[in-house]
């Protein structure tokens, strides 16, 4: 019997063909699995400004070798923000990397990428100017430089693709929404590809001032290798971290006819609100918990065979134990006690709106590969963080048929991505 392309709701089914990263872990996917693979810790002093009025002196930037001009041109890199250059890098990476090329009608293949803040960086310079040298100054490329959709559109015009274009954004759950969306667009036959997922350049001083007088931020100055340390009982924030991150999504049908090489299937999505609080998580757990019953119900998957869940686990001492009960409210505490769980972002930072992409990568590799990258930096497991299989310290081989990647954002914005291996 051939493999079916139709769910059983007339629904064309997805599957991933290309990953594009540009992330603290390293430039392309290659180099990302590898260090995510080996819990390489990726915080450290910040290289982009001098953050020595701030009380977080540290972060997981981008590695120096990033050159956005081995991208696009110097003019076009000079009309992009930096977290633009990150996503339409990224973008290029994941586009070549599918081998798509040439397959597909422009008007066939769109980009989503979400990003939580946009363009930041050049908020920062730009009102700095405005009030230094005054209104005249202001540079003209400002409005379309910050704006969080000009990622996107700039990837799609560098790309000439002209299927659906759009950006969501809704903090840290930007990239997660942008793939869930993508992956809608082609189930319900607007596309046959897009390139979906998130970018962020947030490592800037308004950025981490800001973060900073929330106390969301880990002050380890001393010792930024061990700050973001996920479940840990010694936690106190998270490390910023800044990427563009996307993955490739195709019809089934098109994947195949051309040859591709499909890494999984995504299968389901699942979104929700917490209605509770600006910053805050829902202490019930019902919000989060309901995107990822979503998210299993939407693939025809029950809790019982999802393998690994990449966590958000930002390493906050609120955020960490509120993700774990969720975690167990959605599948059942006898069944989340043998589910394999991991933070990556105890490696690479929050990303803040890159973060879903980056770990919606991370979680794929896993599954292709059979090893789940592990949550580094737990000295002392939380008590309150317990009642999940967790990976720490070191990658684990492991056989992973169905896994999640949830994602959580400021304003109660829940997203759950859930991926399986294709076996038919």
């Amino acid at each position: 019997m051939g493999t079916t392309l139709i769910d059983g709701r007339g629904l064309r089914r997805v599957v991933i063909t290309g990953i594009g990263l540009v992330s603290p872990l390293g430039i392309g996917h290659e180099q990302t699995w590898a260090a995510a693979k080996a819990g390489v810790s990726t915080a450290a002093p910040i290289r982009q400004f001098d953050s020595s009025g701030c009380a977080t002196h540290f972060a997981c930037e981008v590695p120096e070798a990033f050159d956005i001009e081995q991208f696009v041109d110097r003019k076009t890199a000079r009309r992009m923000d930096r977290f633009s250059h990150l996503g339409v890098a990224a973008a290029m990476l994941g586009y070549e990397d599918s081998g798509i090329a040439g397959t597909v009608s422009p008007e066939r293949m769109g980009v989503l990428i979400g990003s939580g803040i946009g363009g930041l960086q050049t908020w920062h310079e730009q009102i700095m100017r405005l009030r230094d040298l005054g209104p005249t100054r202001v540079s003209p490329l400002f409005i379309p430089m910050i704006i969080a959709n000009m990622g996107a559109a700039q990837a799609s015009m560098e790309l000439g693709l002209k299927g659906p274009l759009s950006c969501s954004t809704t903090a840290c759950a930007s990239a997660n929404h942008a793939i869930g969306d993508a992956f809608d667009h082609i189930r319900l036959g607007r596309a046959d590809a897009m390139i979906a997922g998130g970018a962020e350049g947030a490592v800037a001083l308004v950025g981490i001032a800001g973060f900073n007088a929330m106390k969301a931020l880990s002050t380890r100055n001393d010792d930024p290798t061990t700050a973001s340390r996920p479940f840990d009982l010694d936690r106190d924030g998270f490390v910023m971290g800044e990427a563009g991150a996307v993955i490739v999504l195709e019809e089934f049908q098109h994947a195949m006819d051309r040859g591709a090489a499909i890494i999984c299937e995504m299968a389901g999505y699942g979104l929700s609100g917490d209605a509770h609080h600006i910053t805050e998580p829902d202490p019930s757990a019902v919000g989060p918990a309901l995107s990822m019953t979503m998210a299993l119900a939407d693939a025809g998957l029950d809790r019982s065979e999802v393998d690994y869940v990449n966590a958000h686990g930002t390493s906050t001492p609120v955020g960490d134990p509120a993700e774990i009960n969720v975690i167990k409210r959605a599948l059942g505490e006898e069944k989340a006690a043998t589910t394999m769980v991991s933070s990556t972002k105890s490696m690479h930072g929050h990303t803040l709106g890159a973060a879903g992409g980056l770990e919606a990568a991370l979680t794929v590799l896993a599954m292709q590969d059979g090893i789940i990258p592990p949550t580094i930096n737990v000295t002392e497991l939380d008590p309150a963080c317990t009642g999940v299989d967790h990976v720490l310290g070191e990658a684990r081989h492991a056989d992973i048929r169905v896994a999640l990647s949830n994602v959580f954002g400021f304003g109660g914005h829940n997203a759950t991505l859930a991926f399986r291996r294709v076996e038919g």
